[in-house]
């Protein structure tokens, strides 16, 4: 007995010891603490004071403000590098005594060339000058570099390139305009800097967190996630822990513009600040299709005439009367997984199904899938896809067009019944815009910029359809082949007439009336 006390005793003394010493450490690492926190204040101050000094040396060599945009890969060809050069231009025509700077990471490339670039793809040429500032390390933010968490993994890289960026020049006004949020912070704090955003896709959205809460396998979320529930647990906490970040990043903004109504939900319900946010929707060139004549236009009459005498069914040649053509419903996009060539493929299958082989039924109808591969990855892709072809016995009614010249596109869209599209979520839908120009009846995803901003009606007339599954599409398709010549001509003048609205003029004005109170701070 006496020697468990002594035990116990003895046991009582150690841990008194114990906790003397972990108290004794608590005010040094107090102490500690604070002059590290001191010492990173004093370095980030130190830091500021000294980039506005390069800002004011700059401003007393050049004789007036500068605006940056931020646009890694400002040599590529696709919408966003349009939403930076109709952007430029406007601000150029707007504000004559105000330069101009593009930070990007192409490399293999001059100035001149990227500017070259811009003119043969999208006929736009600048004003004035500008000046680029060329970036080492942009590997930092692309996904390849990150085979693990990879959202976090390119915002962290952003930082730093946008840390590279800032040391390069220094301006009075930044705009990110290809959704790196991160870099926000970095120019505004320690820049100090106006900051502008355009953003094109939120970095993580609310549909994301749910497709992962209901353990859906989707492009961006891994079989084996999905099917265990500590993982999917996992990532729902990485992505809510996210897009807090995310919030706070992007609520640094000055401006906020996004390009669809479906992007402005995102964009409010993560960056909450409604009253700088407005929509801007992206330039969609369209001209090329405009100048061709809708068919039907020029014998509308003549048509409706045959289509009644035909008992309302066509030669399944496209028209009632003697054309040889087939119908074609055409695709258009790259060869990516979120483009969901699955499901067109599968649908098209269940209207040939539903269709027969009588007239008007499988031999009439083609299925054309146009769009570019990026790399081994898209190219594997489309061996799949031409693999279930084979599967569901309509490969001899599905043509692959990849890489095509854009007259090989036009002449098909020109000419095509139906334009496809079966994105979830697209944030916008160029392409969706082009069909409706070119005089397709455009049956699209209902969901994202299509169902909420492209095919709505316009003046209470039919603009297009909208379908979400196989069996959907497949009757949406069946209807639109049903239509009477005169009832496809309608919705084709609605359509072409509606896309108008994104235009490059509608964009400029709308850019420049989002971005004017910054501007005007700038240059009074």
């Amino acid at each position: 007995m006496a020697g468990h006390e002594h035990h116990h005793h003895h046991f009582s003394l150690c841990f008194c010891d114990l906790m003397r010493l972990l108290w004794s450490l608590v005010m040094p690492c107090v102490y500690l603490s604070l002059a590290l926190t001191l010492l990173l204040v004093l370095a980030l101050l130190g830091l500021r004071v000294w980039l506005q000094g390069r800002r004011k040396t700059r401003r007393a060599q050049d004789g007036g403000p500068a605006v940056a945009f931020f646009h890694p890969y400002c040599n590529a060809g696709g919408g966003g590098e349009r939403v930076l050069w109709c952007s430029l231009r406007a601000l150029m025509n707007r504000y004559p005594n105000v330069s101009f700077v593009v930070y990007t990471g192409d490399k293999g490339v001059t100035g001149e060339q990227v500017l070259e670039g811009a003119r043969q793809r999208f006929n736009i040429t600048l004003p004035r000058p500008v000046t680029f500032i060329f970036l080492r390390h942009r590997g930092l933010v692309e996904a390849a570099s990150y085979p693990h968490f990879t959202l976090l993994g390119q915002s962290l890289g952003s930082m730093f390139l946008g840390w590279e960026a800032l040391t390069a020049f220094v301006p009075d006004l930044y705009v990110d305009s290809m959704g790196y949020a991160f870099t926000l912070p970095i120019f505004r704090y320690l820049g100090s800097c106006k900051v502008a955003s355009y953003v094109h896709y939120p970095t993580v959205s609310t549909d994301m967190l749910t497709v992962v809460r209901e353990r859906n396998p989707r492009f961006n979320n891994a079989d084996f996630i999905s099917r265990n529930p500590v993982l999917s647990a996992v990532k729902v906490l990485y992505y809510c822990l996210f897009a807090l970040l995310y919030g706070l990043a992007g609520s640094c903004s000055d401006v906020v513009m996004v390009n669809s109504t479906w992007t402005l939900g995102h964009i409010l319900a993560l960056w909450r600040c409604p009253g700088r946010t407005s929509v801007v929707y992206p330039p969609c060139d369209v001209r090329a299709f405009l100048d061709v004549p809708l068919e039907g236009e020029e014998d509308e009459d003549e048509l409706e005439e045959d289509w009644e005498e035909l008992g309302g069914e066509e030669d399944g040649r496209g028209r009632a009367g003697g054309d040889t053509k087939c119908q074609s419903i055409v695709s258009v996009g790259q060869f990516r997984p979120e483009k969901d060539h699955l499901l067109q493929i599968r649908a098209f299958a269940k209207l040939l199904d539903r269709k027969g082989d009588g007239p008007g039924g499988r031999e009439a109808l083609r299925l054309v899938l146009i769009g570019g591969c990026r790399n081994q990855e898209d190219e594997d892709r489309v061996l799949m896809l031409r693999g279930l072809c084979q599967e569901l016995g309509v490969s001899d009614r599905v043509d692959f067009k990849l890489n095509v010249p854009f007259d090989e596109l036009k002449r098909e869209l020109v000419s095509a019944t139906i334009g496809l599209h079966t994105m979830w979520n697209e944030h916008f839908g160029i392409g969706v815009v082009e069909c409706m120009a070119a005089g397709t009846i455009v049956l699209a995803h209902k969901s994202g910029g299509p169902k909420l901003d492209i095919v709505v009606p316009h003046e209470g007339r039919q603009t297009g359809f909208l379908a979400d599954s196989e069996d959907s599409y497949a009757a949406a398709m069946e209807i639109i082949l049903a239509l009477t010549p005169s009832a496809r001509l309608e919705i084709k003048r609605a359509a072409r007439e509606s896309v108008g609205r994104f235009s490059d003029q509608e964009f400029e004005a709308c850019f420049l009336a989002a971005t004017e109170a910054l501007m005007s701070q700038l240059v009074r």
